[in-house]
């Protein structure tokens, strides 16, 4: 029985959104704050696709989107041609990241000695507040929230595969459940190459499933034994 008050969305016109965080790039592993920088994937980041790519092999979508920027378009290109079809996969900039704009680039150090301001409004405000020169949560819900209405609008009652990034996956899961708090959002954690799927209809939605990433236990196992062999060296 749905909750009191919740129309579940009609599964018949509603669309299945699979929303894959991009593998990760060169300066997730750095520490770096990237937004729209167009960061390309590491090492451990082409492994993370090709293993998502495994787990989704043979698996049916009707339409593949991407951001355009190259970390989340190099986890796409690896997945797309292991599927059924293979579909061809789709830019969409609606898609990309918030845009931090004077931040990109930075660590967390450099923005608590170079921006504190900004970081003392974010803390009043999470919701509102721009990054120097760049977006706030606000901004990238409305952005990103449209692209998937635009995507959902031409695929009514389709599967729809999606890699984006962490910001765009928390969008998706606010856009499930009718919102999410501002002070909520960065405890909503996204692994690289995890998969979230949410059923978004016209005037509602469901979150299906959140941050799964059963396909990278193999993976984490092995570069945690790598790891070993190298100390040893």
């Amino acid at each position: 029985m749905a909750p009191f008050g919740f129309t579940p969305p009609d599964r018949r016109s509603a669309t299945e959104f699979w929303v894959v965080r991009h593998g990760e790039s060169t300066w997730n592993t750095e520490g770096r704050y990237q937004g729209q920088a167009d960061v390309p994937l590491s090492h451990v980041g082409i492994l993370q696709a090709a293993s998502l790519a495994e787990r989704l092999t043979g698996q049916h979508f009707d339409a593949v989107y991407t951001s355009d920027l190259r970390r989340a378009a190099q986890t796409a290109e690896a997945v797309a041609e292991r599927l059924e079809g293979p579909p061809p996969v789709q830019g969409d900039p609606g898609l990309r990241e918030i845009d931090v704009g004077e931040l990109s680039g930075l660590v967390i150090a450099d923005i608590r000695e170079r921006h504190p301001d900004y970081l003392e409004a974010l803390k009043a405000d999470p919701w509102a507040t721009r990054r120097p020169g760049g977006e706030s949560m606000e901004d990238l819900y409305a952005r990103s929230g449209a692209a998937f209405e635009a995507l959902r609008a031409r695929h009514p009652g389709g599967r729809v595969l999606v890699f984006t990034h962490g910001g765009v996956v928390r969008v998706a899961v606010g856009l499930a459940l009718g919102g999410v708090p501002a002070n909520a959002w960065a405890r909503l954690s996204v692994t690289n190459t995890s998969i979230t799927r949410v059923l978004l209809g016209e005037n509602s939605g469901t979150l299906l499933g959140f941050n799964d990433d059963a396909h990278l236990e193999d993976l984490i196992e092995a570069t945690e034994a790598d790891d070993v062999l190298g100390q040893t060296q």
